[in-house]
């Protein structure tokens, strides 16, 4: 069964246009009641994927944060390439010791 997660007051719910109860299908509603406080309004699907797609953003950034501070101490401590060449002969080395297809 699908249903609609409320986080907050159900009078808010009663003031919200018949709109933004429709739109809770598709996306997140927000609704402020008297200028304070923020509820939010949506089906479990959307909010199912939103955490899904929170979790693979900061699951990205964090892979990203990672390389990035490894290239930075790599750089530092002269662990770097002067070629495309030998870049690539260290790619393929790499991949080949884990098993992982050749680079083309």
């Amino acid at each position: 069964m699908h249903g609609t997660v409320c986080l907050g007051t159900n009078s808010s719910l009663r003031k919200s246009s018949q709109h933004d109860k429709i739109r809770t299908d598709t996306q997140i509603v927000y609704i402020a009641e008297n200028g304070r406080g923020e509820y939010i309004f949506t089906s479990e699907e959307v909010l199912e994927r939103e955490i899904r797609q929170a979790v693979e953003r900061a699951l990205y950034e964090e892979r990203l944060r990672t390389a990035l501070t490894q290239s930075r101490t790599d750089l530092a401590e002269g662990r770097y390439y002067s070629s495309r060449d030998k870049l690539r002969a260290a790619v393929e080395e790499k991949r080949a010791s884990h098993g992982w297809a050749r680079v083309l």
